[in-house]
């Protein structure tokens, strides 16, 4: 029984015309039991004396044929235990379960797809049950045990995939730790969750395995996830699945990439998840978003909406990213009583913050080229990572400069403030130079670039630091003046006193200069610095003393200083009333 399959004997069921079955014998039959409309011809014998409930049909029967009607067979119904006869059918068919079905991996799950035809006897019967836990008990083995058939195709070596003819088809290599997780993507949802769970339970399988299963399952089960989206389909179905995987996730951080995270989290956004579901997406993200990359990031927003994206979310992503610290903080604050003070492993690094600035720079730099995206809804993202410390500022302003660029429209007020986001200080030698050649630039960044990179190169030479002029430094810290004093500078003076000559012949000056320097470069000096870098410090230093410069504070400034204050805004007021700045330069350069 145990190598044989059914109906495989030679006295097997044969056919006659589509209702009839009987045996082949010399001895006639004397019973016809009718199951739905198929006829068995069969002998009395055999049958009733292992059969409980057929010894109850016949000698109850009323009428004196032969035939028995039966209108289902379920499981367990014929009475078929061992009470009735040693080695019964009920027996038979544990043995064969136990001894063939359960000992194999494939046919193991094979036999629990097929249970779903068969609920709720199934069930009733514990054959599912039973798969379940042999399947998720075989997961679990050692695998250096691990000796049976078996699917991976993610992985896959050279001579499994036949592309070497060397290869004699035994494996060489150690069968690596995930290798069950794409046989069971063959399950539907249901059971693929209870077999997990079992799995999870046992507690041998680690969390990275168990993030891999899921992650296998998700890109097999639902069309377009590897991109971020959603095919059409049966959308109740896939809502089940990515509430499902979301639900088996392991609690530990790292599991599962931040980009697997996003993935489900747009997933659930399109498959119109519970609002409890995305919350702890996104709370999972946030705890290791330093992982993501920029196109993690890009969540299509809801189509009521006018913009492109869904920045509201990133938002929330970084709020919880920053609450980590914060969390900290007041965990040490309530242990204060105690002399020694620890660091939890969840206070973020300063590495990790430095990395999250980056990501959300070249975030702010990619949205910015959708033309509804308010500006409110730039400098907000961009000041919830303001107070991170960052080296250079590079990523910053080319994220202001896209945003101007593809929003030439706003008013003068509006500019101030995005651009009050940028510390010029903090730009390369290469961004100052983009800078004071920015036609979209307001004119007192270009002031401040040109400035900040003169005391910079009197640093790095050794000689002294310049003073600052007063007009500097209002635009630096944002001081304000009296706006009554006809003495002060107006924004009319900061706006308009560059023209587009005189930037054309800025930029015309700087061009030749890297021209006659040799473009892309040229030959270190001593100190590290290439002779073109050092040749455009020493042209920006001269800038200082032309008369783009000389307009903003000879007399002005002076008098500014000496009435003791000053009405040149800062870079971030702004003002409502302020009409829209009329785009005075045609031409347009963006950060390479």
């Amino acid at each position: 029984m145990k190598f044989m399959k059914l109906g495989s004997k030679p006295d097997s069921f044969q056919t006659e015309g589509n209702n009839v079955r009987y045996v082949a014998s010399e001895l006639a039959t004397d019973i016809i039991l009718i199951v739905g409309d198929v006829k068995f011809y069969l002998h009395k014998f055999p049958l009733l004396s292992r059969s409980g409930r057929l010894q109850k049909l016949v000698t109850t029967k009323e009428d004196m044929t032969d035939e028995v009607h039966i209108s289902d067979i379920p499981a367990e119904y014929l009475e078929m235990h061992e009470t009735m006869e040693r080695g019964n059918l009920i027996y038979k068919i544990d043995v064969f379960l136990t001894s063939s079905i359960f000992r194999s991996w494939k046919d193991s799950i094979i036999v629990l797809q097929t249970t779903k035809f068969l609920l709720p006897l199934s069930e009733e019967l514990k054959v599912v049950s039973d798969c379940i836990d042999c399947i998720a008990t075989k997961a679990c083995i050692d695998v250096s045990k691990v000796d049976w058939s078996y699917t991976y195709n993610r992985k896959k070596l050279p001579e499994e995939n036949g592309n070497d003819p060397n290869w004699n088809g035994v494996r060489n290599r150690p069968v690596p730790k995930d290798w069950w997780v794409e046989d069971l993507c063959e399950l539907e949802i249901g059971l693929y969750k209870r077999v997990l769970v079992n799995i999870k339970n046992i507690g041998i399988v680690s969390n990275d395995v168990i993030g891999e299963a899921l992650k296998a399952y998700a890109y097999r089960r639902l069309p377009g996830f590897s991109k971020g989206m959603i095919q059409s389909g049966d959308k109740a179905k896939y809502q089940s699945i990515v509430n499902t995987i979301a639900w088996l996730l392991p609690a530990d951080k790292g599991c599962v990439s931040c980009s697997f995270l996003l993935k489900l989290l747009k997933a659930s956004i399109l498959v119109n998840s519970g609002e409890m579901d995305k919350v702890e997406l996104v709370r999972r993200i946030g705890q290791q978003l330093e992982e993501a990359s920029v196109n993690d990031l890009l969540i299509r927003a809801p189509e009521e909406e006018t913009t492109m994206f869904d920045v509201s979310t990133v938002q929330k992503i970084v709020q919880e990213f920053l609450m980590q610290d914060k969390s900290a903080e007041i965990e040490l604050l309530e242990e204060s009583h105690e002399l020694q003070e620890t660091r939890r492993p969840g206070i973020l690094s300063e590495a990790s913050k430095l990395m999250v600035a980056k990501l959300i720079d070249g975030y702010l730099a990619e949205i910015s080229k959708d033309p509804n995206l308010t500006l409110s809804k730039f400098v907000d993202l961009a000041e919830m990572v303001s107070n991170i410390s960052r080296p250079a500022h590079d990523g910053l302003y080319r994220a202001i400069d896209m945003y101007l660029k593809e929003h030439p429209g706003i008013s003068k007020s509006e500019k101030k403030r995005i651009c009050k986001l940028m510390d010029c200080k903090k730009l390369s030698v290469d961004a100052c130079m983009h800078a004071v050649q920015n036609e979209r630039l307001p004119l007192r960044v270009v002031v401040q670039v040109l400035y900040f990179e003169q005391v910079r190169a009197a640093a790095s030479s050794g000689s002294s630091t310049p003073d600052i002029p007063k007009g500097i430094k209002d635009l630096n810290s944002g001081s304000h003046g009296s706006s009554r004093s006809a003495t002060t500078n107006t924004e009319e003076d900061w706006d308009g006193v560059a023209t587009a000559e005189d930037l054309k012949a800025l930029k015309g000056e700087l061009a030749a200069l890297r021209l006659a320097n040799g473009v892309g470069g040229g030959e270190r000096n001593g100190d590290g610095k290439s002779n073109v870098d050092k040749a455009a410090i020493n042209k920006m230093k001269g800038l200082l003393k032309s008369k783009i410069l000389t307009k903003l504070w000879s007399g002005k400034g002076g008098q500014g200083d000496n009435s003791g204050s000053d009405s040149s805004d800062s870079l971030g007021s702004a003002n409502p009333e302020e009409a829209k700045s009329t785009p005075s330069r045609n031409r347009r350069h963006s950060v390479s």
